[in-house]
C-alpha cells in the first residue's frame, strides 16, 4: 500500500480527508488524482490523504477494504506531523472510490478506532445488483460506466457473480442491514448514471437510519460528467454543492 499526501503542514490543525480514487474496484491509480485533490486541498485548506489500494481481481474487497482502513489509521495516528485535526476526518471517493468511501465508514464505526466526522459519496458504486438482476431502463448507464462493466468490476472484486442471494455482503455497502451510526453523508449523482437509483436507495436507507444525508441529483448528468465537462454550468454547480458540503461539516464558512 502507498499513501499520497497532500498539503501538508506541520504545527497546525485543520480538517483532514482520507481518499479513495475510482476504477470500478479493477482500475485507476492515486497518482492521477493529485491534481485533483491539491486544488480541492488549497480550496478547504485541509490535508488530503489518499490510499493506493489494491486493485480486484488479484485483491478482493477484503485486502482493500484492510489497505482503506490502514490509510485512515496512518492519517489519525500521524495527524501532528501532517498538519491534521483527528476530530475532523472527511471520507471522499467517486465511483468505487466512492463504494469504498462508505465500506470504510462502516468499518470505521464497527472496529470503534477512529472518529470519522463526514462521508462524501460523489457517484459510488455500492450495489452489485445493478446491472444483473436490476436492470435499468436503456437511457440510464449508457455512457461512461454501463451494466455489463459493472457486472465485470463487481464479480472481480467480490471474487463471486453479483447479483445473487450467495454474494459476500461484506463488500458490498448497499447489503449491509444496520446502517445506523455512520457519519452524515453527502451523495452525488447524475440522473442518468448508472448508479443514480442505488444512490438515491442508499440515501433513503441513511435517512431511516438516522443519518443526516445530503442527497444530489443532476438531470441529465452521465457517470463522471463533473470531470469530463467540468466547464459546464452543472458540473461547476454539483462540484460547489461537493465542496460546501465538506465545508460545512469542517466548520467552515460557505462558499455562495
Amino acid at each position: 500500500m502507498k499513501l499520497f499526501v497532500v498539503n501538508a503542514k506541520p504545527g497546525v490543525s485543520r480538517p483532514a480527508i482520507l481518499h479513495s480514487h475510482g476504477g470500478g474496484y479493477i482500475l485507476g491509480k492515486a497518482a492521477w488524482e493529485v491534481g485533483h485533490l491539491q486544488a480541492l486541498a488549497r480550496d478547504l485548506d485541509c490535508v488530503i490523504v489518499s490510499v493506493e489500494y489494491r486493485l480486484a481481481p488479484e485483491t478482493r474487497y477484503q485486502g482493500s477494504i484492510e489497505d482503506n482502513y490502514a490509510g485512515l489509521l496512518w492519517l489519525c495516528k500521524n495527524a501532528e506531523p501532517i498538519g491534521a485535526d483527528p476530530t475532523r476526518i472527511a471520507l471522499l471517493g467517486e465511483s468505487a472510490g466512492g463504494g469504498h468511501s462508505a465500506l470504510l465508514a462502516i468499518t470505521a464505526r464497527d472496529r470503534g478506532e477512529v472518529p470519522v466526522a463526514f462521508q462524501a459519496l460523489v457517484y459510488p458504486m455500492l450495489d452489485d445488483r445493478t446491472g444483473s438482476t436490476r436492470m435499468p431502463p436503456p437511457f440510464i448507464g449508457a455512457f461512461g460506466w454501463d451494466a455489463p462493466s459493472n457486472r465485470f468490476g463487481w464479480e472481480a472484486f467480490l471474487g463471486h457473480p453479483p447479483g445473487g442471494g450467495s454474494v459476500p455482503v461484506g463488500g458490498v455497502p448497499a447489503r449491509i442491514e444496520n446502517l445506523t451510526g455512520l457519519p452524515p453523508a453527502f451523495i452525488g449523482v447524475g440522473g442518468i448514471d448508472l448508479f443514480v437509483s442505488e444512490d438515491i436507495e442508499y440515501g433513503h436507507r441513511l435517512i431511516e437510519s438516522g443519518v443526516p444525508v445530503e442527497l444530489v441529483i443532476v438531470p441529465g448528468a452521465f457517470h463522471g460528467f463533473d470531470r469530463i465537462a467540468a466547464d459546464t454550468t452543472i458540473a461547476k454547480r454539483f462540484t460547489k454543492a461537493k465542496v460546501n458540503a465538506l465545508r460545512r461539516a469542517f466548520g467552515q464558512p460557505q462558499e455562495i
